[in-house]
């Protein structure tokens, strides 16, 4: 895994200086590697590395080339490429006597302690299920050692391929090898001896040391690299099944090996090249309140090939290809009958003011017009999809930027007239890729096509919804656009940037919102939160000062809940408060609450609609600097169910006037939520209304309904809290979702 980041240019500069001036008063041979007759050397070293990151591959083995072992041979000689498990094709639980895919909190602060969770029984006992990356890198690992601890030889050497060798690394692994093996004479042979790692936990690090060796004093992360022995490779298999990430179960294991460090890491991980791993332990650290300070997570901005045209057979899996595109980065437009007026003459008359960079299924754009745009954009990308296979015979525009072979054009064809041979091998030679429906594996199409990284996510699944029509846009808001304000937006591929653009509104298709009376709930006097309906929080988020309680959570005599943030110490926040969330999840929908919010400064109550992997978000929210205002709010990631895209942190605010204090008395407030708009009421009367891309697509997967009461940590967005002014509430005499 890759932790590491750059600060900036000067940081990047930098990092290049170094990463390429490392040999240039060249490196002496090591005497800790060696041939397989010499039992007191490193005989062996393997590289974990996925077929489908060949790059990498060549990175690593020429770092290795630099190097040279005892006898002069370089130390690429005796390095073996192992085949890493790759996550997406990891399916179901592993095997319960390799490797246990849970754990629980209490396992992680074993590791890495944290004084403020205390002994918050509650918080230790969160269960745990590891990513599909975590699960890959331990299998990854254990394959490993079975491959040593099968070998002859006494010691190998285990590489991640995002490595690279610290300056002086020969004269560092000599000296600590040397003494090693003279310690080794006493003490026994070391089972582990980590060149690469991170200590772990919030603690001061281990005294510095004037050994080239230590043991370690407090917990270690990365498996970067590090040297096993042949006996110690056995023990650990003996020590199976592992149970959570495996470098946090080997740390659980310390004290049945001998395992030793360097002085310092001298093995690093390359910060040029991105990580793909997800770790499941960061969302818990944030529900229990440990991540108190949220790092923006920007999408990183980097060039991409287009932009990019697509059309095909219908159910080819065109709408499907859109979202990949969008998890790829681009700003793809799709399923249109024909492109707003403003787009299309941006698109033919090269402005640079175009809303997307993609283009899916639009059919405005015919055979006449993509062999126009193929004129006008030399590095435009064309991908035509098929219902059929890929013929063994056809050749497609993979990382060689080929044309389409004929009998595949043939294939592609069928029942498509549109598709013509002139547009391939005439207009766009070498830029065309041939991508059917029913590939194995279209994200290694795609990404050789594109030049891009091969995405950790699965490829999505998406019916094609066919081409919509265009509709003039809805004014029924219009006489409330002089009470809009538009805050900070933030930066990303899924939100259209333009000053003055007003979305694309699609013609009502005769799909109505479906009624779901079946979870509409209203309190009446004595009456409680149904608990198979709804949840009471137990967590908090990083910018959020307060954590939720469900003690402060009550039910007035008049049928009246109450949310209540109060000044209550805990082991990691001061403040307490509350919220409810569904335990449904809901795909479209109407969504209202009857609600009396907080005007105290510093805190928000929100009513909104919200999911993670990917985020997707739909607010209302009451800011108590000024509650006679509300902030509308949308937040979307690309991407299917468990898509860790989680981009984005002001998302696209708007700020309404409501013309009356929300906290003077009741008002019902709903969000109207339909595949073709989202539009915000209060009273019944419409407030604000959002179509396709107003700014961001309409969220498309299934959410939770919540209210809550929060102190946030932006001064800026909610005002100074003052704590005389608490305990503070919100009161909530209705909710209904249909």
């Amino acid at each position: 895994m890759n932790i590491s980041s750059f600060s900036g240019f000067s940081d990047r500069l930098q990092y290049w200086v170094m990463l390429h001036t490392r040999f240039l008063a060249g490196t002496p041979n090591s005497a800790s590697f060696a041939t397989e007759d010499h039992s007191d050397a490193i005989q062996r070293i393997y590289v974990i590395n996925l077929d489908r990151k060949p790059d990498r591959w060549r990175q690593v083995s020429r770092e290795l080339r630099r190097l040279r072992g005892r006898l002069g041979k370089p130390l690429s000689s005796i390095s073996r490429r192992f085949s890493a498990v790759d996550a997406r094709h990891v399916e179901g639980s592993p095997d319960s006597d390799v490797l246990q895919p849970h754990y629980s909190l209490a396992d992680h602060l074993l590791v890495a302690p944290n004084p403020r969770l205390g002994n918050d029984i509650d918080a230790r006992n969160r269960h745990i299920v590891m990513t599909p990356q975590e699960v890959a890198v331990a299998l990854s690992h254990i394959a490993v050692w079975k491959l040593i601890a099968a070998s002859g030889l006494p010691y190998t050497l285990v590489l991640e391929d995002d490595i690279y060798f610290r300056r002086g690394f020969v004269h560092s692994i000599d000296e600590a090898w040397a003494t090693l093996m003279e310690r080794s004479v006493d003490s026994g042979p070391v089972d582990l001896l980590y060149l690469s790692f991170k200590e772990a936990g919030e603690g001061p690090p281990s005294r510095p040391s004037s050994s080239l060796l230590r043991r370690p004093e407090n917990g270690l992360w990365l498996l970067s690299g590090y040297v096993l022995s042949r006996a110690g490779a056995q023990k650990l298999l003996d020590l199976l099944p592992a149970r959570g990430p495996i470098d946090l179960w080997l740390n659980l294991q310390f004290s049945k090996l001998n395992v030793l460090t360097t002085r310092h890491s001298i093995i690093e991980q390359r910060r040029d090249v991105p990580s793909t791993n997800s770790y499941s332990v960061l969302p818990i650290l944030s529900q229990v309140g440990v991540l108190t300070g949220e790092k923006p997570l920007l999408v990183r901005d980097r060039a991409l090939p287009g932009p990019v045209f697509a059309l095909g057979e219908s159910a080819s899996g065109l709408t499907a290809l859109a979202t990949a595109l969008a998890m790829l980065g681009y700003r793809c437009c799709s399923d249109l009958s024909e492109l707003p007026a403003s787009e299309q003459t941006s698109l033919f008359e090269k402005e640079r003011n175009r809303a997307f960079n993609a283009y899916v299924n639009i059919g405005s754009l015919g055979s006449d017009e993509l062999a126009e745009l193929a004129r006008v954009y030399r590095h435009a990308r064309f991908i035509i999809t098929t219902r059929g296979e890929l013929k063994s015979d056809a050749s497609t525009a993979g990382g060689h930027h080929e044309s389409v072979g004929h009998k595949a054009l043939q294939a592609a064809e069928e029942g498509s007239s549109h598709l013509s041979h002139d547009l391939l091998s005439t207009h766009a030679p070498g830029r065309t890729l041939l991508l059917p429906a029913k590939h194995r594996d279209k994200w290694e199409l795609l990404s050789r096509f594109l030049g891009c990284d091969y995405p950790a996510l699965s490829y999505p699944h998406r019916q094609d919804i066919g081409q919509r029509r265009l509709v003039g846009r809805r004014h029924e808001s219009e006489a409330h656009s002089q009470s809009e304000r538009r805050l900070g937006f933030d930066s990303s591929p899924w939100i259209v940037p333009l000053e003055n653009w007003r979305g694309i509104a699609i013609a009502d298709l005769g799909e109505g919102v479906q009624s779901r009376s079946d979870v509409t709930k209203t309190w009446n006097v004595g009456t409680r939160l149904a608990d198979d309906l709804w949840v009471l929080r137990n967590d908090t988020f990083p910018s959020n000062l307060a954590l939720f309680r469900p003690d402060n959570c009550s039910m007035s005599g008049d049928g009246v809940a109450r949310l209540t943030l109060r000044e209550q110490h805990t082991s990691v926040r001061s403040l307490t408060s509350a919220a409810i969330a569904s335990r449904q999840t809901f795909l479209h929908g109407r969504f209202s609450a009857e609600l009396r919010p907080s005007n105290v400064r510093g805190l928000i109550t929100g009513m909104f609609l919200h999911r993670n992997a990917p985020r997707q978000e739909i607010d209302i929210e009451f800011l108590g600097r000024d509650s006679t205002k509300v902030l509308v709010n949308v937040y979307y990631n690309p991407g299917n169910e468990g898509a860790k895209l989680e981009f984005g942190y002001r998302g696209t605010p708007t700020l309404v006037d409501l013309g009356f204090d929300a906290a003077a008395e009741f008002h019902r407030y709903e969000i109207e939520w339909h595949m073709r708009f989202i539009r915000w009421r209060v009273d019944g009367r419409l407030i604000h209304e959002r179509v396709l891309w107003d700014p961001t697509p309409i969220p498309d997967l299934p959410m939770q309904f919540n209210v809550n009461l929060w102190h946030s940590r932006s001064k800026e967005l909610a005002g100074k809290l003052d704590v005389g002014d608490l305990p503070a509430h919100t009161d909530i005499r209705a909710i209904c979702i249909l």
